[in-house]
């Protein structure tokens, strides 16, 4: 016999307030891990080229490292922005750096976000133009004459004395510790293109019109793929990938460029990767002070820290806490925003 017809009604109901009473236990989607909120504090700090000294002493001004380099931000978000490596000699002690205070700041709560930039990009495509002979060096030992006779035993014999001039010791040990199983290289190809944290966009290069519909994850996994697994593919054609193209997060230096006039430009690039302000380095500011524009809609940080590379130079810090904005730099700081 059929059921009676409110029976069947009184099923669906109550199933239907099953399925409701479920949907609000269900978990909501983890945000990616790309994006972060809750940070107390952030700073960000741009280029390095190298420059160990002056970015230990930042760090130091800023407070987050003692005066034997060691983590005493708490649970604060260090931002490095990358191009760590290249056009200066300590690139190798500066990633040392990095390394360790990952560890220790995830230890006391805070965390240290790597990010890639072009250079560390170049590094890992094979472009070792803007390398400097103090980065060889620190990769020498008593094994490095050895090992750059047996590299050049490879080498065709009418070039090989042209090969010697061009492969300085510690080269060798240099290209295989950024390669896929070593240290650095290993490393550096876990780090991200691109972070949020309370809705400020970091990226070393910038983000263009082509590139803004992207969100971060996408970003960051489609430039891990093509340094990864589609390393070959890459290094064939890397003008058409996301990494090494000139409208890439590495390369791009388009917002850097913006004319005051352009505010729509920005506005639109912050309401496609939904963040209200974007931070960026590898173009260095023209006076070497942090440059805030679009009435804080984008930071413009990287100051010129290596003197060898930028005369006049020098390092800095911007600083996020609550809702005050601050450039920090060895001898003042700035506030640039009381209510961000």
């Amino acid at each position: 016999m059929a059921a009676p017809r409110f029976a069947r009604c009184s099923i669906a109901a109550v199933a239907a307030l099953f399925a409701a009473a479920a949907a609000l236990f269900e978990p909501a989607a983890a945000a990616p891990r790309c994006e972060i909120s809750g940070a107390a504090r952030i700073v960000a700090i741009g280029d390095v080229h190298g420059s160990v000294d002056r970015f230990t002493d930042i760090l130091k001004a800023v407070n987050l490292v003692d005066d034997k380099a060691h983590w005493i931000g708490g649970t604060a978000h260090l931002v490095q922005l990358g191009d760590v490596v290249d056009r200066g000699p300590d690139s190798r002690a500066a990633l040392d750096l990095l390394r360790r205070l990952e560890g220790e700041a995830e230890h006391a709560g805070g965390a240290v976000h790597a990010l890639l930039g072009n250079h560390e990009v170049a590094r890992i495509l094979g472009d070792w133009r803007f390398a400097t002979a103090g980065e060889y060096a620190a990769f020498t030992t008593p094994e490095s004459e050895l090992l750059r006779q047996r590299y050049l035993q490879t080498v065709k014999s009418d070039e090989r004395d042209q090969a010697t001039q061009a492969t300085p010791l510690g080269m060798v040990e240099m290209r295989a510790a950024f390669g896929r199983q070593g240290s650095y290289g290993e490393w550096l190809r876990k780090h991200d293109a691109v972070v949020k944290i309370n809705g400020v966009l970091f990226v070393h290069g910038g983000i263009s019109p082509a590139v803004a519909a992207m969100p971060c994850d996408a970003i960051n996994n489609t430039v891990h793929k093509e340094l990864t697994d589609d390393l070959e593919k890459t290094r064939s054609a890397p003008l058409a990938s996301l990494a090494a193209r000139e409208d890439g997060p590495f390369w791009y230096r388009g917002l850097a460029r913006l004319e005051d006039a352009d505010s729509a430009a920005i506005a639109g690039v912050l309401a496609q990767q939904k963040v209200r302000a974007v931070v960026i380095a590898h173009t260095v500011t023209t006076d070497g002070r942090i440059r805030m524009r679009f009435d804080g809609k984008l930071f413009e940080i990287d100051t010129g820290m290596q003197p060898a590379y930028v005369q006049g130079g020098r390092a800095s810090a911007l600083e996020f806490v609550g809702t005050k904005v601050s450039a920090i730099y060895a001898d003042r700081r700035d506030q640039l925003l009381d209510s961000f």
